[in-house]
């Protein structure tokens, strides 16, 4: 028996792998194409395309980790039904699905995903498989703000840029806090549904800002970016599909008050996990 982990050496999977490995649990990771994970541990090759390969991977599994990439929604589309026809047939113990982001479970009904998008359709999948499974729901991750186009400027010119008006509220958290709560819904098999994970309440620009001044002991101060100069700055680094989504993303966050999650179904309360603060986060990064 053992936990599989999509992504291993990625920035969602790598950490979970880590914490799955210090706990003494068995892991395997996938990625790809074969190889060795920095950490000395083998990688299977299993590919979203194709369902045998993945089936093959999940025979037998504890628990199941998986999230879909940043590429077209056509071809997330493709994965997401491989992946529950594969999940379907190896039946593992348990799946975590962590919806990176997009958004299912939104107090703002314009900023969901639609029903026929990927996450649905794996959310929707793994349902009714009938298998134990939970969902991971974090807004915006904090190493968004690690992007090199975004450091440099902290660092050169001691301003964070970044979409959100300065007043807007986000329940930011970490790929740390993500590995936590899946971590700990691995052990949990009697929480279901989703689990919206990021600080409540939100925080803001300035906040972001204060957190970095403290930490680098140097004036940080924030600027609104808008969502078209940021989607610009992405596309050397995702390709023109995903910085059109991060795009279209922050242009519906300019259309609410806030980017937070409910306390209702928050980590916080299902699982007794209080993400990291901005300043804790910095630090255990060694930024």
């Amino acid at each position: 028996m053992s936990y599989v982990i999509h992504g291993a050496a990625g920035a969602q999977g790598n950490p979970l792998l880590s914490q799955l490995k210090t706990a003494g649990k068995p892991v395997v990771a996938v990625g790809r194409k074969s190889g060795t994970h920095p950490d000395g541990t083998p990688v299977v090759a299993a590919d979203y395309t194709s369902v045998q390969q993945l089936a093959s991977v999940y025979a037998g599994a504890d628990g199941v980790f998986v999230h879909l990439p940043v590429v077209s929604e056509e071809e997330r589309l493709a994965y997401a039904r491989n992946i529950v026809a594969a999940i379907s047939e190896a039946r593992p113990r348990r799946v975590v699905v962590s919806t990176s982001g997009a958004l299912i479970d939104s107090a703002h009904p314009q900023l969901r995903a639609p029903d026929d998008s990927a996450v649905h359709t794996l959310v929707r999948g793994l349902e009714e498989t009938g298998l134990s499974h939970a969902v991971i729901a974090p807004r915006l991750f904090l190493e968004n703000l690690l992007l090199p186009p975004i450091l440099d400027a902290v660092r050169t010119e001691g301003v964070l840029r970044y979409p959100p008006a300065a007043d807007f509220p986000v329940s930011w958290s970490s790929h740390l806090d993500n590995a936590d709560v899946a971590a700990a819904l691995f052990d949990r098999p009697d929480v279901t549904g989703t689990n919206a994970v990021g600080q409540h309440p939100g925080v803001t620009g300035p906040d972001l800002a204060r957190a970095f001044t403290d930490h680098l002991g140097r004036r940080v101060s924030y600027e609104p970016l808008s969502p078209q100069a940021f989607g610009h700055l992405l596309v050397p680094l995702i390709g023109d599909a995903g910085a059109a989504a991060v795009t279209a993303l922050y242009e519906g966050l300019a259309t609410v008050p806030d980017h937070t999650i409910s306390a209702h179904n928050s980590a916080q309360r299902l699982l007794g996990l209080t993400p990291r603060t901005t300043g804790q986060w910095l630090t255990q990064i060694g930024l």
